[in-house]
């Protein structure tokens, strides 16, 4: 009984102390045209990402942007033609102009999706944008996705404004561990805090950020963070640690074309950079586990306990606790459109992001660490991203 009502009271704590985070109305704040439109260079990094670039590079292509602007793609040594295939997609589609480079190998200390960035950021130096664009080749964007991006950087005066890209949630699998994906992200870190310079609350979205030149060149992005395979937290913490105003929000026609059809797919994206998460430290994992078992594991099985042994108190507790863990997870449910039927399953879908966390962790200790495109970041300081 007395562990039910713990759960409940961390439930309820979660409910109206945790910045509101299960609110899905945190999209693109009030914004106004500028009178001038900035310049502005939309850097991809890219290793072996033909499968998803005829959805994703095209909209690039397309943008509708009154300013000046132009794509840098980085293929980061592919093997699948990537740079070939963005070549020939700009051929096709027109558009913005396309540079595409390649940055070699990246040396130790560096993560090679930065080492790309790095590249990509280095290229557009030379066009002196204003603000750079930093996208996931996996993520389309509606034609307007620019220009909305920079409209309300410019009117909120941030130094960096992030969009989560609705992920793709089309197979069973997708439907069941997607949504609570981005309910467990802004869970972590509110957005409502987020975009307040006084909370030390700081994350962004990697796969869309639109950032200040002069800011990046601040916090010394992405040198500052080289070692980071969780990035985009990494990027926003050295942003607002260097007096940075930032918001990350909800997107609404930013979307990532990347399949994740089976299990296993959703469990190696998870579980490669889990326990970088924790730090690569034990008692981090291990509070984890016992919080997630409080959290989400504990409200069924005192419900079900306690209607089989007869005691009521231990099942009304144990039921109050799920069903306000249900009621806060079905506004993400109607975000990504899903049936809320959904909602009661939480519990499961936390057992299984559990389950990948430990797994993350067994990696690790048999030297095979974090993993980002087929390269492999064994050492602890090597994926630090100082996200717990």
């Amino acid at each position: 009984m007395w562990i039910a009502a713990g759960s409940l009271a961390a439930w309820l704590w979660l409910l109206l102390c945790q910045g509101f985070f299960w609110r899905t109305d945190i999209r693109l704040p009030a914004r106004t045209d500028p009178d001038d439109w900035p310049s502005v260079c939309v850097v991809v990094p890219a290793r072996d990402e033909a499968a998803v670039l005829p959805e994703s590079l095209p909209s690039l292509l397309a943008q509708d942007y009154p300013g000046r602007a132009e794509i840098f793609l980085v293929d980061d040594g592919s093997s699948d033609g990537t740079g070939e295939l963005a070549h020939e997609l700009a051929s096709r589609h027109g558009g913005l102009p396309l540079t595409v480079g390649s940055p070699g190998e990246p040396p130790a200390g560096w993560t090679g999706k930065l080492w790309a960035v790095r590249h990509g950021i280095g290229l557009a130096r030379a066009r002196d944008p204003e603000y750079l664009l930093l996208t996931d080749a996996d993520i389309a964007h509606a034609p307007d996705s620019l220009r909305e991006l920079v409209a309300a950087a410019r009117t909120g005066g941030f130094d960096a404004v992030s969009l989560m890209a609705r992920l793709r949630v089309e197979s069973l699998w997708e439907r069941l561990v997607v949504p609570a994906f981005v309910y467990f992200f802004a869970q972590l870190y509110p957005f409502r805090r987020i975009g307040k310079p006084s909370a030390r609350t700081a994350a962004a979205a990697g796969g869309c950020v639109l950032l200040r030149t002069d800011t990046a060149e601040r916090a010394r992005i992405p040198d500052a963070i080289r070692q980071a395979v969780i990035d985009d937290v990494a990027l926003a913490r050295a942003v607002k640690g260097g007096g940075g105003h930032i918001w990350l929000g909800l997107a609404e026609r930013v979307d990532s074309v990347r399949p994740y059809p089976r299990l296993h797919d959703l469990w190696r994206m998870v579980s490669r950079s889990a326990y970088a998460q924790l730090r690569h430290n034990p008692l981090l994992l291990l509070g984890t586990v016992v919080g997630l078992a409080l959290v989400y594991l504990v409200p069924p099985v005192t419900l079900f306990t306690g209607l089989a042994v007869g005691s009521t108190a231990t099942a009304v507790l144990g039921g109050l606790a799920w069903l306000v863990m249900t009621g806060t997870y079905v506004p993400m449910l109607r975000y990504y459109g899903q049936s809320l039927w959904l909602a009661p399953l939480l519990p499961f879908t936390a057992f299984l992001y559990l389950l990948m966390t430990v797994d993350s962790a067994v990696q690790h200790y048999r030297g095979r660490g974090a993993a980002w495109k087929g390269r492999t970041y064994a050492r602890p300081d090597a994926v630090v991203g100082d996200e717990s």
